[in-house]
């Protein structure tokens, strides 16, 4: 960044704030003011508070220069959290890492499912499963939830097992956590009251349309459900019935579409009629089913 596009000497930290909103909204990227004041206070160290009681501060050569680093990143389309490095999820602050998922605000869903199934104080101490655990950010946040909750986290990549469990002790639950790398839940020790998963559900053939900032940052293994993108979904309902204590739970993430065709696989596969649980948007993107015909509710 060079000539009149380089931040000069002696910019404000409202000044560089408006400088990256600029370049943001010049390519065309959402929110671009709410990501530059967020890459702004990045670069400097400063939280939002910091920068609205002191927008006159004038940031020096290193800052500027990270700034101008972060604002190339945030063209070439890398997600704001994986550039600084954090997302905030339900209750937790999670690390964000290369080659793991980025988690969304949609996948808080399933947390807000459990929750209401089993409610904020279950009164047990219940035993849970995650299958693809990717950054650990549902089983963090339940195991937060839970105090007397512990689980098993599964993940065949081993950049996410490594991501879980830095995240786990960054949550204060790794003593409650074992994370394995390996394929879904296949051989797992005992039986679990909450199977739990987010699983790769885009069908092949729509990857090459998503965001950029999905296609080009999310690792393929975490987004691609096979043709109809059901595939993670026969392979969980395959495995679940024996994972799973009498009554326990299985809980599923849909795409925004997929809530009657995930049905019909899971009851097909002797499971219960779900309850569905939505997003802000009103979409349907959580499952909860039981193993038997026991009337769902939720």
């Amino acid at each position: 960044m060079t000539g009149q596009r380089a931040l000069p000497e002696g910019a404000s930290l409202q000044d560089a704030r408006n400088w990256a909103a600029g370049r943001f909204a010049d390519a065309g990227i959402d929110e671009a003011r709410v990501d530059a004041t967020a890459l702004t206070c990045y670069a400097t160290g400063l939280t939002q508070l910091d920068f609205h009681r002191q927008p006159d501060l004038e940031l020096d050569s290193g800052q500027r220069a990270l700034l101008h680093e972060c604002v190339r990143r945030r063209l070439a389309r890398e997600p704001l959290t994986r550039i600084i490095g954090r997302r905030g999820f339900w209750e937790i602050d999670l690390l964000v890492e290369p080659d793991v998922l980025d988690p969304r605000a949609d996948t808080e869903t399933l947390v807000r499912a459990a929750l209401q199934v089993f409610g904020a104080h279950p009164g047990r101490a219940l035993r849970i499963a995650d299958l693809g655990s990717g950054s650990g950010a549902i089983i963090c946040a339940l195991l937060d939830q839970w105090a007397s909750a512990s689980g098993i986290a599964v993940d065949q990549s081993p950049q996410a097992c490594a991501l879980t469990a830095a995240n786990a002790r960054a949550c204060n639950v790794a003593d409650r956590l074992m994370v394995l790398n390996q394929s879904w839940g296949l051989g797992l020790p005992g039986r679990f009251d909450l199977v739990i998963s987010n699983p790769p559900y885009i069908p092949t053939a729509d990857i090459a349309g998503l965001d950029p900032e999905v296609r080009l940052w999310d690792p393929q293994l975490a987004l691609d459900g096979g043709a109809d993108g059901l595939n993670a979904y026969r392979e969980i309902a395959a495995i679940a019935p024996a994972l799973l204590e009498p009554q326990g739970w299985l809980i599923l993430e849909t795409g925004h579409d997929q809530a009657r065709s995930v049905t019909a696989v899971l009851t097909e596969s002797g499971m219960s009629e779900p309850a569905q649980f939505t997003d802000l948007a009103g979409h349907v993107r959580a499952l909860a089913v039981q193993k038997h015909k026991h009337a769902a509710h939720g």
